[in-house]
C-alpha cells in the first residue's frame, strides 16, 4: 500500500468526525480494511498538521486518552480545541470518553 494513498485514506475519514466527537487510530484503521494499521494513521495524522481541513485534534488513542498532543504547536492546543466543542479533559484523557465516541463507517 502506497504511503501517500493511505495518508489520503485516513484523511478522509477524519475530514467526517463530527463536531464535538471524537474517534481513535484503532477505529479508523479499522475502517480503512487495515485494522492492524493504527500505527500508520498516527504516522498519518502527524503528517497531517499542515492541512487546516483535517480535524486532528478529534482522534485519540482507544481509551480517549490525547496521545498526539505534542504535535500540537501550544502545550495544550490539542485539549483546548476539544474543550471548545464542548468535549471535558481531564489528566489529558477524555471525561466520558464512550459518549463522545464516533464509530467511522467501513470505507
Amino acid at each position: 500500500m502506497e504511503e501517500a494513498n493511505f495518508f489520503e485514506r485516513v484523511y478522509a475519514v477524519v475530514r467526517q468526525i463530527p463536531y464535538g466527537k471524537v474517534t481513535s487510530y484503532g477505529a479508523i484503521a479499522k475502517a480503512l480494511g487495515t485494522a492492524r494499521s493504527a500505527r500508520m494513521v498516527g504516522w498519518a495524522m502527524n503528517a497531517s498538521h499542515h492541512l487546516e481541513d483535517v480535524p486532528a485534534h478529534r482522534v485519540v488513542n482507544s481509551k480517549g486518552l490525547l496521545t498526539g498532543k505534542l504535535h500540537f504547536d501550544g502545550t495544550h492546543l490539542m485539549q483546548q480545541l476539544l474543550e471548545s466543542e464542548g468535549i471535558e479533559v481531564k489528566n489529558n484523557q477524555i471525561v466520558n470518553f464512550e459518549s463522545h465516541f464516533w464509530q467511522p463507517k467501513t470505507v
